[in-house]
């Protein structure tokens, strides 16, 4: 249950409607998360600043990126975030054998390039801690300098999601349901 009210989403302060209304206008309902965020609003309009470039202004490719947060997601049992990126994932071109595979990835490389195996592992690492030195030699290995940033933002982001879904209680919108753990 959310530890904060959810703003509504006709809210009285202009700052905010605009904030939604620019979350609208690129094809996405109104999060719970932004709601609950929403009661800071110049944090949410930080948030947005940071979270909506990553989404569309990275170079890296957007299935990728997708790979990266939902195994994040995953290995932090954060169901909002794995409800809401799966099927962002698929809209990217993930399969959903990839994403069936993601807990057991390291035994289903025949499902995964040496950049998807990659980013999967800055995934776990960055969810556990800090990336290793050997897991960035591999960024660099295989990326550009500028996608590597790219990615290690990416993770620490959604590490950053997890923790604030967590600590917020934010709930899953009517509608959603978590993963089943079966």
């Amino acid at each position: 249950m959310a530890r904060l009210p959810l703003v509504p989403l006709d809210a009285a302060d202009a700052r905010l409607r605009a904030m939604f209304d620019f979350v609208r206008a690129r094809g996405v309902e109104v999060p719970n998360l932004y709601r609950v965020l929403g009661q800071a609003p110049s944090m949410l309009r930080a948030w947005l600043d940071f979270a909506w470039p990553l989404r569309l202004e990275a170079r890296t490719r957007r299935g990728l990126r997708e790979l990266l947060i939902l195994r994040g997601a995953q290995a932090q049992r954060i169901d909002y975030e794995w409800v809401h990126h799966v099927p962002m994932a698929r809209a990217a071109g993930v399969s959903a054998a990839q994403i069936d595979a993601l807990a057991d990835w390291r035994a289903r490389g025949d499902l995964f390039d040496d950049e998807e195996r990659a980013v999967l592992r800055l995934a776990e690492e960055v969810a556990a801690g800090p990336a290793s030195a050997e897991c960035v030699a591999e960024l660099k290995r295989l990326f550009a300098p500028d996608e590597a940033v790219e990615l290690v933002l990416t993770a620490g982001f959604y590490v950053c999601v997890g923790r604030v879904l967590l600590s917020l209680g934010v709930d899953l919108e009517p509608g959603l349901r978590p993963p089943s753990k079966g």
